[in-house]
């Protein structure tokens, strides 16, 4: 049937995320014998548009295949898109409902098995020495590992070209796991949610080599990352579109081929010694900070940091944690200890509420000889847990870490910090008398509703029960859910002193909203546009 919207999400968190997808939602029929047809919403101004004309925007190729001949041009279209990775993302060919029962002679050529070669492009030779020309005569350089040497598979390249220049890596969401927690060349995370290290050092570089990034507000702390006055750009990237970005030079082409090309043109050359013991520094001091987010308080409730470190520790270096959207991913972004590339799994393009499980099962079937760990509040949880089902009747074994904090703790967090109050952000009835959301905590039972789903549930209730719980998990044969309680509390104090841009209301009759957009004025006026 036509009412495929639902899948629209679905389609821009894969070209966000520039992951391979192809969607055939079905249509209105082509014919218009019947019309309108069950889901049909009807465009009064034009009946060829349909509710799949929403798919355009979201979908690097979108055709709708009116005659059953139409796919002998489209499908050679979409595949070259599928298995391209610079264009790469949600592919979407519409199926009117009466064009698919239709029959057609093709020809036989067309199901014969053909094989698609990925290349491994470079860059233009001048524009190589150009960028190597820059970088000798660099004195901070700085490189931001993104998504693009996961995808890559460039890890041991940027391993070894950091290795044999001294140049640090900052690490954007989806490149975390480029290089292992524990190499000296490693600041952690970048941006908003980044660590202090990586935020100094970007604030002073004077060339930023981009790898695979397309430099999201997060990434560039909303344009105030990279203050330094002279600060250039050498972008390595498989989409031009990206490579062009913060007007750099530009280097479109794959990441493991151009770091190897870079590698040999950069022989001899190395930064100087005080910049590599500061970088050294700043990985050993963010180290014992997060060891000490890992110790737990006290033998009651855990937090959330806390929880995640016990999951960290407990997972073997090949296991995958997954997580998409909440408080979440900023906690883990400062503080998982990744010591493989696929090792760190967070949706964080989109960072859809609900993708956590879904995604999970999916990084499962990718690779069944993985453990991996879905970790998960209980917001995203309320969004869609309905995949838990999925990996019962699939026999796809997933380890679940709920953490209840009874609320919509990141958007509730982040209403605070502007000044407002988190409306609704908590599990509380309506109060009769106020008329707010300040009531009665909500009889909600997490635990119950994903027994009721078909998986394992294990209830903990801190640190020692936890480590119990994990143990019996990674030995059992079926999905299980792992139910904490934290403390809300508890926070992971920021430590990155970069900045994100949250509109704020210009006027306002509370002092606190009025403060903070004082605030923000003063921070705005670090943005930079690197023209």
């Amino acid at each position: 049937g036509p009412g495929a919207t639902n899948m629209l999400t679905g389609a821009a968190a894969a070209t966000i995320n520039r992951v391979p997808v192809l969607l055939l939602p079905g249509d209105v029929f082509a014919s218009r014998h019947v019309d309108p047809v069950l889901q049909q919403l009807e465009y009064p101004l034009a009946p060829d548009v349909t509710v799949n004309d929403c798919f355009r925007p979201v979908s690097r190729f979108w055709d709708r295949i009116n005659r059953p001949e139409q796919l002998m041009a489209s499908l050679p279209q979409a595949l070259r898109v599928l298995t391209s990775p610079g264009e790469t993302g949600a592919v979407t060919l519409c199926l009117p409902q009466d064009v698919q029962s239709e029959a057609f002679d093709y020809p036989e050529e067309l199901f014969h098995r053909r094989v698609w070669f990925i290349p491994r492009a470079l860059p233009d030779a001048a524009l190589l020495d150009r960028a190597a020309t820059q970088i000798r005569a660099a004195k901070r350089p700085l490189i931001v590992a993104g998504g693009g040497v996961i995808y890559s598979e460039a890890s041991d390249a940027l391993r070894a070209f950091v290795h044999a220049t001294g140049i640090p890596v900052a690490e954007t969401f989806a490149g975390k796991g480029s290089l292992a927690y524990n190499d000296p060349h490693h600041l952690g995370a970048m941006g908003a949610t980044g660590t202090e290290g990586a935020n100094a050092l970007s604030a002073e570089a004077d060339v930023v080599i981009g790898i695979g990034t397309r430099y999201s507000d997060f990434t560039t702390a909303s344009k105030t990352a990279f203050q330094h006055p002279d600060v250039a750009f050498i972008n390595i990237n498989v989409a031009e579109f990206d490579a062009h970005k913060q007007s750099a030079l530009p280097l479109t082409g794959d990441a493991r081929a151009t770091l190897e090309a870079l590698t040999d043109r950069l022989a001899g050359y190395r930064v100087g010694s005080d910049y590599r013991d500061r970088v050294t520094a700043y990985g050993r001091s963010w180290d014992d900070k997060v060891t000490a987010a890992y110790m737990p308080e006290d033998k009651g409730r855990l937090s959330q940091a806390e929880v995640i470190g016990m999951v960290n520790t407990f997972s073997a270096p090949q296991d995958v944690v997954v997580c998409a959207a909440g408080s979440m991913p900023g906690d883990l972004h400062k503080l998982w200890r990744t010591r493989s590339p696929k090792g760190f799994h967070l949706e964080y393009g989109y960072s859809c509420m609900g993708y956590e499980i879904a995604g999970g099962l999916g990084v499962k079937m990718a690779d069944p000889g993985r453990e991996v760990y879905v970790m998960v509040g209980d917001g995203s949880y309320l969004m869609m847990s309905s995949e838990i089902v999925t990996s019962i009747q699939e026999d796809v074994k997933l380890t679940i870490i709920l953490i209840n904090n009874h609320g919509f703790a990141s958007i509730g967090g982040l209403s605070k910090s502007l000044g407002t109050e988190g409306f609704g952000t908590q599990y509380r009835a309506r109060d009769e008398g106020s008329g707010l959301l300040d009531g009665a905590v909500l009889p909600v039972d997490l635990a119950r509703n994903a027994e009721s789903l078909g998986a394992d549930v294990i209830r903990a209730h801190n640190a020692a029960s936890l480590s119990a719980a994990l143990q019996q998990a990674r030995t059992g044969s079926k999905t299980t859910v792992i139910y904490v309680e934290s403390v809300p509390e508890r926070k992971l104090a920021g430590y990155g002193h970069a900045w994100w841009e949250v509109p704020i209301a210009a006027v306002s009759e509370t002092p606190a909203v009025r403060e903070a957009y004082e605030q923000t004025q003063r921070q705005k006026t670090k943005q930079r546009h690197h023209l």
